[in-house]
């Protein structure tokens, strides 16, 4: 017996089994604790290293960027995230690569979106490079690498108490909404796919099959914006446009997530 241990820590098969038990034992710790410990593990290991590896990169859309949009290159954006134990949402700020200039009319006012979206924009929306910065979100612990979309305050005033179970969980980069149509589907599919993310209950092999999804949306450069538009239009100016709330009660949602936001400049 004596002699086998030997062999086991020295010879080449003891050690290559040792090295595929453990594995092994990892892969199915990683499965049992997967929403428990698993998932933020692996949410701080991946953005981590990935963040170190392609930082000169960032380097570089950083100094791209500042020339393209005549100055700041990132793009911060408070967002709802997980909630707090007192029930309500906390509130982050999200990082990406800016994609539009700050151009303004005669008025003061910023122009619409299609006009100030640029072709160097563009090709950062299409191929999500514009996501990059948000690796830092998921390192800090803002996002998770999958899970529910983050969306705007203003979208989150005009949510259901059912739909704003979605931020139960953290936020994602990616989700199974972002996989089964991501702009191209109604707000109400969107918020069947978040919960149907929780409620089907949150697992290794579920996370892994939405991340290689993602990547082939990525590739084909898919669903980055509904049909016909520039950017995808808000929940409360979909509802209204639906008729599916009333002007009196969009005004009271928008001044709503005017004064959350108000509260954390």
């Amino acid at each position: 017996m004596k002699e086998f241990l030997q062999k086991l820590v020295t010879e080449w098969w003891g050690i290559a089994a040792i090295a595929v038990v453990a594995l092994v034992l990892w892969l199915l710790l990683s499965a049992l604790f997967y929403r428990q410990f698993f998932k933020r593990f692996y949410d701080i290991a991946i953005s981590g290293t990935v963040l170190l590896i392609i930082s000169p990169i960032l380097l570089l859309f950083i100094l791209i960027g500042w020339i393209k949009m005549k100055g700041n290159p990132f793009f911060v954006q408070l967002r709802p995230g997980k909630k707090k134990r007192n029930g309500k949402e906390r509130i982050f700020k999200l990082l990406k690569f800016r994609t539009m200039t700050n151009v303004c009319g005669e008025d003061g006012e910023l122009l619409p979106d299609e006009q100030r979206v640029i072709k160097y924009g563009q090709w950062l929306r299409s191929t999500s490079v514009d996501e990059l910065p948000s690796l830092i979100n998921i390192f800090l612990g803002h996002l998770s690498i999958v899970g529910p979309r983050p969306q705007l305050v203003r979208d989150m005033t005009f949510m259901t108490e059912e739909q704003r179970k979605r931020h139960n969980v953290r936020p994602g980069l990616t989700g199974l909404a972002q996989v089964n149509g991501r702009n191209n589907i109604t707000w109400e599919k969107k918020f069947e796919y978040d919960l149907e993310y929780i409620d089907g209950g949150i697992s290794l092999l579920g996370d892994i099959k939405i991340i290689f999804k993602t990547v082939g949306k990525v590739l084909k450069r898919s669903d980055t914006v509904r049909e016909g538009t520039v950017s995808d239009i808000d929940l409360g100016d979909y509802l209204l446009q639906e008729g599916k709330v009333g002007k009196e009660e969009y005004d009271k949602k928008q001044a709503e997530a005017k004064e959350i936001l108000r509260s954390k400049a």
